[in-house]
């Protein structure tokens, strides 16, 4: 029997996890699964909700961690999971994306001499200002497992010197739940408050701190908004720590003129990847949005200087845009204007990442 963690912290874990826990679950003989949740997103819409709608359990270890500097975040994880697994080890730990939790708890397992997979493992922006680039490398260069999203992953990671063995391409695991639930998400009612027609807006998703901290930055992106909601409806599920920025910017943050931006509270995981679907076009600085609207076939605009997925750019429904008004007026113009964008989907992002994952575990675990 092969003792298995998997360790969630924020909202974008728990849809990498549900598909590989539910996985897992269907050979009680080989595996023994513990779920853990270190309580980085921690209230209902950020957290509860997913659990709920993703069919995951209440976690079996929860660690409170809470909010704080990347710092104290990281260390309060480290400091409670390693109490965990001092008491009650595993065989293997796995960590998913690149939320400090992932971090934290790789270290932890690595130092306690446990074996470590990573999934999502080899994405890299090239871009060392973001802290989730340093979560990547570390966790990356520390993991026994490396299980990539795409082939760009497996050639960063040989590069960086990885062995051939540990590296195992099987595919984007966010697409198994995007497959699963897709049927039974619904917007139609929030459509309906808003007085919106599917296909008939935006889908706005903002809140990278190299974005929303700096004020002229965020002020650029509100005064593309502006300009757009005049053409096209947007709807802004707000991110708390962006609405927060907005409070602060006072008069020159001052929205309310835009009568067709719409800011409501997060919605759940179902409500979400149905106004993806029923989307016109998709403003994001999110990284696992991109990978979602490319196999929705929905345009994205990430306003990025880079980012850690590729392939949605080269085959997929996504483009980069800076962070100006300019650029991004300049980037929506022709998708308000009825130009269509065209995309395929990547190698691999078929629904099935999760068996492939427990198949590797069996082979190299027994």
């Amino acid at each position: 029997m092969i003792k298995i963690d998997l360790v969630v912290g924020a909202r974008p874990n728990f849809m990498k996890a549900a598909p590989l826990y539910h996985e897992l679950k269907k050979h009680p003989d080989d595996f023994s699964v513990r779920l853990v949740h270190t309580g980085q997103h921690y209230d209902k819409k950020m957290s509860k909700i997913f659990f709920e709608e993703l069919n995951l359990p209440k976690p079996d270890i929860y660690l409170g961690v809470g909010s704080g500097t990347h710092a104290e975040q990281t260390a309060k994880v480290m400091i409670e999971y390693e109490k965990l697994l001092l008491d009650d080890p595993v065989d293997v730990v796995l960590v998913f994306g690149d939320v400090n939790s992932t971090l934290a708890c790789s270290l932890v397992a690595k130092k306690l001499h446990i074996k470590l997979g990573h999934v999502e493992a080899g994405l890299r922006s090239f871009d060392m200002r973001m802290p989730e680039e340093i979560n990547r490398l570390v966790t990356d260069s520390i993991a026994d497992y490396l299980f990539t999203p795409s082939p760009d992953g497996d050639e960063h990671l040989a590069k960086e010197g990885h062995a051939d063995d540990s590296i195992f391409f099987v595919g984007n695991i966010m697409i198994d739940s995007l497959q699963t639930f897709l049927p039974k998400a619904d917007c139609s009612a929030l459509l309906r408050r808003l007085d919106i027609e599917p296909g008939q807006y935006g889908l706005i998703t903002l809140h990278r701190p190299s974005n929303v901290d700096d004020e002229d930055t965020f002020l650029q992106i509100l005064q593309a908004f502006e300009s757009i909601q005049q053409k096209l409806p947007l709807i802004f599920p707000v991110h708390p720590r962006t609405k927060q920025r907005i409070a602060s910017l006072g008069e020159k943050g001052n929205i309310q003129p835009m009568e067709n931006l719409h800011l409501i509270e997060p919605v759940g995981y179902l409500e979400f990847i149905a106004l993806q679907r029923e989307a016109h076009l998709i403003l994001t600085d999110s990284g696992g949005i991109q990978e979602e609207s490319t196999v929705l076939g929905v345009p994205c605009l990430t306003v990025r200087e880079n980012t850690e997925r590729p392939i949605t750019v080269s085959e997929g429904t996504n483009q980069l845009v800076d962070p100006t008004k300019k650029a991004i007026l300049a980037a929506a113009s022709p998708l308000l204007e009825g130009q269509k964008v065209q995309g395929r989907t990547p190698e691999k992002w078929d629904g099935k990442t999760a068996e492939r994952i427990v198949k590797v575990l069996l082979e190299v675990m027994s």
